[in-house]
């Protein structure tokens, strides 16, 4: 096993240190091939401590109507080990969101994590996701596929909320709580459930070029600029606003 794998993968992948980066992650595979949860953030906090790192933290198993309460510091994350442990060991703030909150450390996370609870949608353009392409970031999938890159649905609600959105009529209220202990209501409008293809932009950056690969021993990585992937999503959605909604045959993920 290399000494510093995940070092290694994101110098392979172009990844500015003092740059902002997310990461969408899964641990199994990882796991298998005798990486500890601690060992992989210690390197990923590591190499990014110049600049930003961004995790999701999202928590819509553990927030809903019947549990409409969100506190900063003590409501899991449902995205999985390595970003369970981010927020509550190494991130420095965590924006105040009832279902799609986001961990962050580093110079400009407080600026993108501040004003998460502002807007009536879980990625609008003040939301980590809609703000995280004007600042060059990358967004890294470590072990997992394009179908878990929230930055896609910053752009549905943007070109075409009426396809993606449950109507405002359906707005839900929640209660968010602070770390400093202060109460935000968040008005929401959640996705609406439905099979997206995800996979084509995936496509369409690879022939562009734009998609980076490389592996932590059996671990597959992409990486790709979030403003490359805002294009290719609006450039889809402004020719027809439907065409995420997968058609038969293709792949798909029902979110």
């Amino acid at each position: 096993m290399a000494p510093f794998p995940v070092k290694k993968a994101l110098e392979l992948l172009g990844i500015e240190p003092e740059g902002v980066l997310m990461v969408h992650s899964a641990f199994k595979q990882l796991s298998k091939d005798g990486h500890d949860p601690i060992g992989i953030l210690n390197q990923l906090v590591g190499y990014m401590e110049p600049g930003t790192l961004l995790m999701p933290t999202m928590s819509w198993r553990f927030v809903n109507k019947a549990h409409p309460i969100f506190e900063e510091l003590h409501t899991p994350s449902n995205t999985g080990i390595l970003t369970e442990i981010f927020r509550q060991k190494y991130a420095d703030t965590r924006s105040c969101h009832p279902t799609h909150s986001v961990a962050g450390r580093g110079a400009l996370a407080s600026e993108l994590l501040s004003s998460h609870h502002l807007d009536e949608t879980p990625c609008s353009a003040r939301s980590p996701f809609g703000l995280h392409a004007n600042r060059n970031g990358w967004i890294l999938l470590m072990g997992i596929s394009i179908d878990c890159c929230t930055l896609i649905h910053a752009v549905e609600e943007t070109v075409a909320p009426e396809v993606y959105l449950r109507p405002a009529s359906q707005k839900e209220t929640y209660i968010c709580r602070t770390r400093k202990g202060e109460e935000k209501q968040v008005c929401l409008r959640r996705h609406q459930f439905l099979p997206r293809n995800y996979f084509q932009f995936q496509d369409e950056l690879a022939r562009e070029g734009l998609l980076k690969i490389t592996r932590i021993d059996n671990t597959i990585c992409r990486a790709f600029k979030s403003a490359d992937m805002v294009r290719v999503v609006t450039n889809r959605l402004d020719f027809s606003p439907d065409s995420i909604l997968a058609k038969p045959g293709e792949r798909y993920r029902m979110m």
